[in-house]
């Protein structure tokens, strides 16, 4: 789960559905709607407006520890020395 910093839908939550690394962007549920016109074709007969999400780039979305509150991640080593991933905010691991 992660809440946008920026943009039209600041303040809003939702759920990463595909992460893009190459572009450094994220498709998040319910996020930065967009209108696609689509003519007919065999999937859809009449065609028409299509709602779908469009990327946000990482930069302005935040992850949300378990408690749901927004919170900065840093990386440390565990006992095993493998590097895992905290909430900076509560110090809980992240999964």
């Amino acid at each position: 789960m992660v809440q946008v910093n920026a943009g039209d839908d600041k303040g809003k939550k939702g759920r990463i559905i595909e992460i893009q690394n190459t572009e450094k962007r994220a498709l998040v549920e319910g996020i930065n709607i967009v209108s696609r016109h689509t003519k007919p074709n065999a999937k859809n007969q009449n065609g028409g407006i299509i709602k779908k999400e469009a990327p946000v780039h990482i930069s302005n979305l935040i992850l949300l520890d378990k408690a749901g509150n927004p919170s900065r991640i840093g990386r440390k080593k565990n006992d095993a020395g493998k590097l895992v991933r905290f909430s900076k905010k509560t110090g809980e691991l992240i999964d």
